[in-house]
């Protein structure tokens, strides 16, 4: 499964920011910005396209956050990594 590259530039509403990758586990990334910001999001796999998805501007607020600074970023990394606990 093709993965997101370590350090990329953005195109479309994001063109001109690079982006580079602050940490990853088993369920979540953060990216810095080069803008200043951080955006932190699931692991989502695309099986039709095999690789793992960056998020689309529809995709935030839903399962990729922004965030102004790293240590709100490390939060809502730790949120995400979470296990879900099954709903009865």
């Amino acid at each position: 499964m093709k993965t997101i590259p370590d350090t990329f530039k953005g195109k479309g509403e994001v063109k001109g920011v690079t982006f580079t990758k602050v940490k990853e586990n088993d369920n979540a990334f953060i990216y810095s910005r080069s803008d200043g910001y951080f955006e932190v999001f699931k692991k989502v796999e695309n099986i039709r396209f095999d690789c793992i998805s960056y998020p689309k501007s529809a995709s935030f607020g839903n399962w990729a956050f922004c965030c102004s600074n790293l240590k709100d970023a490390e939060k809502k990394f730790t949120e995400l990594s979470r296990p879900k606990t099954p709903q009865i």
